[in-house]
């Protein structure tokens, strides 16, 4: 996960989501999830998050294979009836991390992370807290990994893995990944790899 900055919302976001939102939210102040089925006015926005953030997981920072991905609540709309159709709070997603995610409420936000709070390991390519993390942060960040299964789901690790053997056997190359793994890119640069990346991948190789 690295840092994200919020985009601005759709022109038609007020008309198409927040303003039919608002009036199902007087008649239903706190609905159920049984009540939000057919008022899942978010859906309007899907495409125009999809496009505002590049089609990239804002959790996962892997491209989304389809069009256009979940919209996440970062704040569960089952806890937070009010932001159920506020833009600020839309994530895009992966739909099996949405699925993850659930109505927990207590990972961290892409929004207002900072770099180094999640790191990749070479050349396990798991994702870990950053060293020298505040003891609280380090525990969120922990917390978070284990709720989105970024590591716990092999699928997602055997992603990253793959797309770094992709660059190694030259199907891909750094421009690629950076527009289609920015967490990956990043992070192979930080560590100053990207010259000495095959012999790190070495055994993977066959």
């Amino acid at each position: 996960m690295i840092p994200l900055k919020l985009m601005p919302e759709p022109d038609d976001f007020d008309k198409n989501v927040r303003q039919k939102g608002a009036a199902f939210l007087i008649s239903k102040p706190n609905p159920s999830s049984k009540d939000f089925s057919g008022r899942d006015f978010w859906k309007k926005a899907a495409h125009s998050l999809h496009s505002s953030y590049k089609a990239i997981c804002a959790y996962s920072c892997i491209s989304l294979p389809t069009a256009p991905g979940a919209v996440d609540h970062f704040l569960p709309k089952s806890k937070y009836p009010k932001l159920a159709y506020e833009w600020s709070n839309y994530r895009l997603c992966l739909d099996k991390i949405n699925q993850y995610k659930g109505s927990a409420d207590n990972i961290c936000d892409p929004f207002t992370i900072k770099p180094g709070w999640f790191v990749l390991d070479f050349p396990s390519c798991l994702v870990k807290a950053g060293e020298n993390l505040d003891p609280d942060i380090k525990e969120k960040v922990e917390n978070t990994i284990k709720v989105l299964k970024l590591n716990a789901d092999e699928g997602l690790v055997d992603n990253r893995l793959g797309i770094i053997m992709d660059l190694i056997d030259g199907h891909v190359d750094m421009h690629f990944i950076e527009k289609r793994y920015p967490f990956i890119a990043y992070e192979i640069k930080r560590h100053g790899i990207e010259d000495s990346i095959e012999n790190i991948f070495k055994k993977f190789q066959l």
